[in-house]
């Protein structure tokens, strides 16, 4: 134990920003930035592409289906290597390590956040869209206006856990170089070389604390989420109750 609280206390910043400001940033702080650009980049593609899947044309849902099966289809680090290499080629000059991994993300978690939306969007009732399109809505302005903003509340609990999955799938940007948290655990390990399970098992609990208050955050949302719901039904039901009773006597008369 004192030499985990040694390796903290030499090693401290390095894993909290890594080199930053004498280089570029690293540590549990590039994790981080690296996972919120990641999903909020990839949160526009993932509706574009669910929208794309429930889209009514062959020519939108077809191609849509095809890129959403491929990416899930295959393995992350598959996928980096395939950025890796093509990003150069289309743009013609060469690219950093974190810009590398941050598009990979968008492509991977943008394929796998399009399917908590459209599972969100096919859970709400079908009179929602019916309505809407009786109300004079085209297929597009139901989804944006009707759709979506119900949807999208009831999937925050699932975002927030594709987020912490997205958190742990950064430490695969090590392969390439990317200075996150595992990365800067590895430089510590090299300059130490005789106590790498302390420094691994630090990497560890520092993942595990991250993730786990952000798992308990999505409980807590679900649960709100849950709770406002049972608050609604006991409502429409004595909405529904009234519908059944009886006109008043009065007016009955003549």
């Amino acid at each position: 134990m004192y030499s985990i609280y040694e390796i903290l206390r030499d090693n401290w910043l390095l894993l909290l920003v890594g080199q930053y400001p004498n280089g570029p940033m690293g540590g549990i702080v590039a994790t981080l930035v690296l996972s919120v650009l990641g999903i909020v980049l990839a949160f526009p593609l993932s509706v574009l592409l669910a929208l794309a899947r429930l889209s009514p044309w062959k020519l939108l849902s077809w191609p849509a289906a095809v890129l959403v099966y491929v990416v899930r289809g295959v393995p992350l680090l598959m996928v980096i290597l395939w950025v890796y290499f093509l990003v150069p080629i289309v743009i013609g000059r060469e690219v950093s390590g974190f810009t590398t991994m941050l598009c990979t993300l968008v492509i991977y978690e943008g394929a796998y956040l399009s399917e908590v939306v459209r599972a969100g969007i096919q859970s709400l009732p079908k009179g929602q869209s019916e309505a809407a399109r009786a109300l004079g809505h085209s297929h597009l302005g139901t989804m944006w206006y009707v759709i979506l903003p119900q949807a999208l509340y009831n999937m925050l609990p699932s975002m927030l856990s594709q987020f912490i999955s997205t958190i742990k799938e950064t430490t695969l940007g090590y392969v390439i170089n990317v200075q996150e948290l595992t990365f800067a655990a590895n430089q510590i390990n090299n300059q130490l070389l005789t106590k790498p399970f302390q420094v691994f098992f630090i990497l560890a609990m520092t993942f595990y604390v991250v993730c786990f208050s952000l798992t308990q955050l999505a409980h807590w949302v679900e649960r709100r989420i849950a709770h406002k719901r049972r608050g609604a039904a006991p409502v429409k039901a004595l909405d529904d109750d009234a519908a059944a009773l009886p006109p008043p006597v009065a007016t009955l008369l003549p």
